[in-house]
């Protein structure tokens, strides 16, 4: 501690706005502290909000994060900073001042009605990140439906270069009623004084690209963990049904392949990531629930159950939901070009080798700390 007590700050960073960062934060501003709660989505929710269900309840993700999205809102002890990178921090545990640079939203939140006459305006496409590029949203878009702050917002982040000039054509501020756009806005950076800084910074799935044997980005039928959760979601791209990007079309069967991109030495990172067993059972059970007739396996190496009334949830979906487990190694997947089938082939635990044919398939893949 600082020896000047009155130098203490009484205000908190928090850096992430996920499920833990919003918790911590509401936590915190109930203790009496001042907190600063920094995103550099344009909304809070982080991974959390893009998914369908949680286990072992199945419960919906979003029933669960809404309560908390509203109440960090109109917290009078929470400043939400959304759109907003941490450039540095200095000084000591009590006293220390953290640097951030808040990035042009383009539209004022405390002047939007979320009304949405701006994206109807809109001229442009752009592949929609949240949906995992599954669908597209207008150059002027809410983060998602359920977003906090509930505002929309003009964001050429990560963008190609072609697609920056378009978002400068000024539709979007002739069709705002209430002035809320502003295109000419210019980042701004602050200095928070505060007394202690919680990370809060979540997790990301793993890019299976790096695992050409998958087909990842070169088969249209298979999809990462996260992109087959906005597939099952009802405000997702495809409205909650179970369809092939490739045709829009049911398919017979979907498989999971597990262990991609963790357990793996050879990349760097040899560890479980502990939670992919389980949400792969959960997407399966969810995708019978959606169509009764599809027929769902799991390709595993080892089934990794163990939190509370997971095992028994395990047990549910092969017994009674009619999952199918395989223990298997799955040495590539490959496409059949008429139909866009994917081929999975396998070693089984017998050492037998093995090829089945499935509508889609999805990669169960691992997790690693945000940068």
């Amino acid at each position: 501690m600082p020896n000047d007590a009155s130098q203490v700050s009484g205000a908190v960073a928090v850096i992430g706005a996920g499920i833990a960062g919003i918790q911590a934060s509401l936590d915190l501003a109930g203790m009496g502290f001042r907190v600063w709660l920094v995103e550099e989505r344009p909304a809070i929710g982080g991974l959390m909000a893009m998914l369908d269900k949680t286990f072992p309840t199945n419960d919906c993700s979003l029933c669960i994060l809404s309560p908390k999205l509203v109440e960090c809102g109109r917290h009078k002890d929470i400043e939400i900073l959304t759109c907003t990178d941490v450039l540095g921090l200095e000084g000591a545990p009590g006293r220390y001042t953290l640097r951030v640079r808040r990035n042009p939203r383009r539209v004022d939140p405390a002047k939007c009605t979320s009304c949405g006459a701006c994206a109807e305006k809109c001229p442009i496409n752009i592949p929609n990140a949240y949906e995992q590029g599954l669908s597209f949203r207008k150059a002027i878009y809410k983060y998602y439906p359920q977003a906090i702050p509930n505002a929309w917002v003009v964001d050429d982040a990560g963008l190609p270069p072609h697609y920056r000039g378009c978002i400068r054509c000024g539709a979007c501020v002739k069709a705002c009623a209430a002035g809320a756009v502003c295109l000419e806005e210019e980042p701004e950076e602050m200095s928070l004084s505060v007394g202690a800084v919680i990370l809060a910074a979540g997790a990301n799935p793993i890019n299976p690209s790096d695992k050409p044997e998958f087909g990842y980005g070169r088969f249209l039928n298979v999809l990462t963990s996260l992109e087959f959760e906005r597939v099952l979601s009802a405000s997702g791209p495809y409205d909650g049904h179970v369809l092939r990007p490739s045709d829009r079309e049911k398919p017979r069967s979907v498989a999971w392949i597990q262990c991609v991109g963790s357990r793996d030495r050879q990349a760097g990172r040899p560890w479980c990531s502990s939670v992919c067993c389980m949400y792969a059972v959960k997407e399966a059970v969810i995708s019978r629930e959606h169509d009764a007739d599809l027929e769902t396996s799991i390709f595993y190496i080892d089934m990794r159950a163990f939190g509370r009334d997971f095992d028994p949830y395990v047990e549910r979906a092969r017994d009674q939901v009619g999952v199918r487990f395989v223990r298997s190694r799955v040495s590539e997947i490959v496409e059949d070009p008429e139909t866009r089938d994917l081929f999975v082939r396998y070693e089984d635990d017998s050492g037998e080798y093995r090829e089945e044919r499935f509508g889609m398939v999805v990669l169960s893949a691992g997790l690693c700390v945000s940068p």
